[in-house]
């Protein structure tokens, strides 16, 4: 400690920080400079990636339901199928036993041919001979014979048009059989078509959902280098902030030495006591909220997590979020992310339309580097993210992603930021 004056009293002024150089700062800030283009480039890629995935998704999607209408076309075939196989077995079944009956008719016809001559040579005409009273009733026995043999006669030609029936019935039976396994035969085709072509869309997915992991775990890592490289950009500003604060410092303590030097040894001043600690400026509190934000890059969202203190389990929305299993991931929502940033400066409710409002709006034009951005429409408030400047913002987006860096985006924000802190 350096003493100062004659009578005792002094100020202490304490060795000076590290000053950095501006050609430090000015390539700290360039490095920083470089990888948020890196990380602006790794993001315009990963957006078109997420496009085609989308696109993809699309896509298996409607293969899927070719590959549902296929299956049920086929199981509508195979029903017809079995239906005109059953058809076609019953009418092949009839004209059988049509063709049977007609036999067993010719049978009956011949024997009944052979008795009725039989009869009418020996017994028959005897027998009536003998048994009749008269001429006319023996007339009228003859009669009989002749209409019985009609009869029969005329039996067999309906049961013969009624085997042509049963024959038509048979042939269209199986050319309907025919038609129809021709049917069943091309929706087993189409079935196997839109299978394949599932296949093929869920493979071309699944292989555009590989390539966009890889690109977030690139931008993951680059967004990572860019917090260390900011980091570096802040501790130098933040080293060269505490050199002019020092400076300062020693420019009073060198005035106060002066003016005690001008007074003498009367004792007739009073030393001032100017060594404390300088308050923080806004800006140091700003770089901390957005260091504490981005401390937490590639963290899961989590649907109602995050707090204060840090990330938090996720809690059940009964919905898309239960989908995405945030209930069981540790991490932050848009909201919670918020809460964990401004925890040092202000506490905020869990919910973003409440922070809308926590502080003084601004209109965009105006936004400034640490400053909430907000979107939303006329059904309330939905999200929120941090501004870092340069069009960039930190947020947490949404269920199945993770806490990122990315571009301002201005469909459907809010007119106005919301700042905390200045």
């Amino acid at each position: 400690m350096v003493l100062f004056g004659a009578t005792g009293t002094g100020l202490a002024v304490p060795p000076p920080p590290p000053n950095p150089s501006d050609s430090e700062l000015n390539s700290s800030k360039a490095a920083a400079n470089e990888k948020a283009g890196e990380v602006g480039k790794l993001t315009n890629q990963l957006a078109q990636a997420e496009q085609r995935l989308s696109s993809l998704q699309d896509d298996v999607e409607l293969k899927q339901e070719q590959a549902m209408k296929a299956l049920v076309d086929l199981q509508s075939a195979q029903d017809a199928a079995s239906q005109a196989e059953a058809a076609a077995k019953s009418a092949r079944t009839e004209a059988d036993a049509a063709a049977g009956a007609i036999e067993k008719a010719r049978e009956d016809l011949k024997e009944f041919a052979a008795a009725s001559f039989e009869q009418g040579s020996t017994v028959g005409s005897i027998s009536a001979y003998l048994t009749s009273d008269s001429p006319k009733d023996l007339l009228a026995r003859a009669q009989i014979l002749d209409s019985i043999g009609g009869s029969r006669l005329n039996a067999l030609d309906r049961l013969q048009q009624a085997q042509t029936d049963k024959s038509n019935k048979d042939a269209a039976a199986r050319k309907a059989l025919d038609v129809a396994q021709q049917k069943q035969e091309a929706a087993r085709q189409a079935k196997s078509g839109a299978d394949a072509a599932q296949a093929d869309a869920v493979q071309a997915q699944q292989a555009q959902a590989s390539q966009n992991q890889q690109l977030q775990a690139s931008k993951s890592s680059v967004e990572q280098q860019l917090y260390a490289a900011q980091s570096k950009v802040n501790g130098l500003q933040g080293q060269r902030q505490r050199y002019q604060d020092w400076l300062a410092q020693k420019q009073r303590e060198d005035e106060e030495r002066a003016r005690q030097a001008a007074l003498g040894s009367s004792g007739g001043g009073r030393p001032s006591s100017g060594g404390g600690r300088p308050s923080p400026a806004a800006g140091s509190s700003i770089e901390s909220v957005i260091a504490r934000a981005l401390s937490q890059l590639g963290r899961p969202y989590a649907w109602g997590g995050g707090n204060g203190s840090g990330p938090t389990r996720g809690i059940h929305d009964g919905g898309v979020a239960d989908m995405y299993g945030d209930y069981r991931k540790i991490g932050f929502d848009c909201s919670g992310l918020m809460i964990y940033a401004f925890a040092g400066v202000r506490a905020l409710p869990h919910y973003s339309g409440y922070q809308y409002t926590s502080g003084r709006r601004v209109p965009l034009s105006q936004m400034r580097r640490g400053d909430m951005l907000f979107w939303g429409g006329p059904g309330g408030i939905h999200h929120v993210a941090l501004y870092l400047g340069g069009g960039q913002m930190v947020e947490a987006p949404q269920s199945g992603s993770y806490v990122r860096v990315t571009a301002v985006r201005y469909g459907g924000i809010m007119p106005y930021a919301t700042r905390l802190i200045g």
